[in-house]
């Protein structure tokens, strides 16, 4: 793998492992104020997260040895509003600006694997704001928001709300592939 790509999943890698350890975390948060469908998309997309990082980590399976990860994270938990702000500035951050340029680098670099890989984890990143959006807008109220069964590709990561369709938009796993959290 072509040096530059290697980095840009070293780095995702670091990234998706930090946002899955937040989010579980989050979700206790949430779940001890009273907001157990935010507890439960926390933990949903915390799932989401971990299969992310093992897609990232596979691709790297050539490596032996340590390596510095230098991915961004926020910090500052505390309640559950402001967890949610500072996943949605997360999940921004890897819409906006880290997975278009690690795509592009990827492709140019002609590293199929690894452009798979963030391509997958990108699509999904897009899914996660709308739903972190949803909570948060809901919370804003001091309301718990009403979530039908979230259900996350255990391919890819790809998360939706409501049913799982009979194939992943991102992947094309079959519905059986999908986890539900109710």
């Amino acid at each position: 793998m072509r040096k530059m790509t290697e980095q840009n999943m070293i780095n995702a890698f670091g990234g998706e492992s930090q946002a899955f350890m937040r989010y579980t975390h989050f979700a206790s948060l949430a779940d001890k104020e009273g907001y157990p469908n935010v507890g439960r998309l926390f933990r949903a997309i915390a799932h989401a997260e971990t299969i992310h990082a093992r897609s990232h980590y596979e691709t790297l399976k050539h490596l032996n040895g340590g390596f510095v990860a230098n991915s961004a994270a926020t910090f500052g938990p505390g309640e559950t509003i402001k967890n949610l702000d500072l996943a949605l500035m997360g999940e921004e951050f890897e819409i906006n600006e880290m997975y278009p340029v690690y795509i592009e680098v990827a492709k140019f670099q002609k590293e199929n694997d690894a452009q798979r890989s963030f391509e997958w984890a990108f699509g999904t990143e897009k899914m996660h704001k709308k739903l972190f959006d949803k909570a948060k807008d809901a919370v804003n109220n001091n309301n718990d928001p009403k979530l039908d069964a979230i259900h996350v590709c255990s391919v890819c990561g790809y998360t939706l709300e409501g049913e799982a369709p009979d194939t992943c938009p991102l992947c094309d796993a079959t519905k059986e592939k999908f986890e539900k959290f109710a």
